[in-house]
């Protein structure tokens, strides 16, 4: 693969001296504080199946509408296939990564803050959290979401759309709770790997069903003005990089056991098989089922049964449980380092109290912004564009030249530049086109928008 160091790709296990940064002007600090939160534990399957039950969760059922509607068939799939293909590829770069000079980087911002020095160390602070924030701000609307559908089933009654999101708040708090940490995780992950072959294989099949309709037109055009064309397509673009990835890889390859290079891009081989075609397959066969006019979440727009609609939003509700904490555990791991006792048992009495105080300001913080601005797309839009482009894409390519430029191919050399700023170029177009939603928006809706 180009621009791939070839120690990296042709030995079998990589060699934690291999890695070394080459230039005298580095800035050396300790940026590898101790973690409170398990290191070095888990095997790559659990971590593979935490990536494919993950990126499966109950942001699928939003993917059909914001991925594919913008773009059509052509130019939808396309994206969905060059996208997939240079996340992967940015992802397996960026976990050769892992060990540099012996030392190896359990969070991005240390990484990132050793090779570069501290600027860069806050920039990628800030890039990270405000894509786990937001991604956890969707996580919370779209619970609510799966909430209301199932109250609409069985009551006429028009309860508001804040209160499940409160509800949804709650319960995701209360699991962060208990499941402190992303290994914590392992004994939770055949429960959501059932869960999310139950609502999705149900979901297929309702929406093969409304697709062999013949009473119904489907209308696969791309609406709007140009300017609307040219702005959500870029939108959409965003949104297929967010079903991708999320921007946290050095933080789910710290809980891998040795060797975590390698283990980690076989969990990554994992994600982007099995997860990828199964979250691009659903998104696929939505915007076949219903065209353009699709809805932007994919339960509100089955013909039903009613028991299976309710399967559906009930099995995503709970799903989403599990995978939400994934996207949310640096948050939690950072806040937990920072205030718990390190040399005290995460379950101790004092770190208990501490814990629960420290869940409860972010679950509450979200849960109210969530509550807030209740606009579906514009959480996915938004770190995907701003955030994600830069931790997926332009870091590693960065690393590559700042740890290898020396040595390298002027190939490669070029391959990394030209990742560098075409990528930069779609972070600011694809940043305007997710502002330029939210002021849509803005005008449409008000503040606790029941929507």
């Amino acid at each position: 693969m180009e621009g791939v160091p070839k120690d990296l790709e042709n030995s079998q296990r990589v060699d934690a001296q291999a890695l070394n940064v080459d230039s005298g002007n580095i800035n050396k600090l300790d940026y590898g504080k101790p973690s409170a939160h398990a290191v070095d534990k888990d095997s790559w399957e659990q971590v593979g199946v935490m990536m494919v039950t993950g990126f499966n969760c109950a942001y699928v059922l939003s993917f059909s509408n914001l991925m594919l509607v913008p773009l059509g068939w052509y130019w939808g799939i396309t994206c969905l296939i060059i996208i997939g293909a240079f996340t992967y590829y940015a992802n397996w770069l960026l976990a050769g990564f892992h060990i540099i000079d012996g030392r190896r980087f359990i969070r991005y911002r240390d990484l990132m803050g050793y090779v570069f020095g501290r600027r860069l160390y806050y920039i990628t602070w800030i890039l990270q959290f405000m894509t786990l924030l937001l991604g956890n701000m969707g996580f919370i609307l779209l619970g609510g979401r799966a909430l209301k559908e199932i109250n609409s089933e069985f009551s006429s009654s028009t309860i508001r759309l804040q209160v499940f999101i409160v509800i949804t708040g709650f319960v995701y708090f209360v699991f962060a709770f208990l499941v402190p940490t992303m290994s914590a995780m392992r004994n939770w992950l055949a429960t959501s790997a059932v869960l999310t072959i139950t609502y999705e294989v149900i979901l297929l099949v309702i929406l093969f069903k409304d697709g062999k309709r013949n009473d119904v037109v489907r209308d696969y055009k791309i609406h709007g003005s140009k300017a609307d064309k040219v702005f959500n397509a870029f939108g959409a673009i965003a949104a297929i990089l967010v079903c991708n990835t999320s921007g946290l890889l050095p933080e789910i390859q710290s809980t891998l056991r040795k060797p975590a290079v390698i283990n980690m891009r076989k969990a990554l081989v994992l994600q982007y098989t099995i997860g990828l075609s199964i979250y691009y397959g659903v998104s696929i066969v939505g915007y076949w089922a219903y065209g353009s006019s699709v809805s932007e979440y994919l339960p509100s727009e089955l013909s039903g049964p009613k028991w299976a609609k309710v399967v559906i939003n009930s099995v995503a509700f709970l799903q989403s449980i599990v995978s939400q904490h994934m996207f949310c555990a640096p948050i939690h791991e950072a806040l937990d380092t920072k205030f718990l006792r390190l040399d005290e048992k995460m379950f101790s009495k004092d770190n208990l109290l501490r814990r629960l105080v420290l869940r409860w300001m972010v679950f509450g913080v979200n849960t109210f912004v969530t509550a807030l601005f209740p606009f579906m797309g514009d959480f996915v839009n938004l770190f995907g564009s701003f955030t994600l482009f830069p931790l997926t894409f332009i870091f590693p390519s960065m690393v590559f030249l700042k740890i290898k430029g020396k040595g390298s191919k002027g190939v490669e050399k070029a391959w990394h530049w030209s990742n560098i700023i075409v990528f930069s170029l779609l972070s600011v177009i694809t940043t305007a086109a997710a502002i330029r939603l939210i002021i849509n928006n803005a005008r449409i809706y008000h503040f606790f928008a029941d929507t």
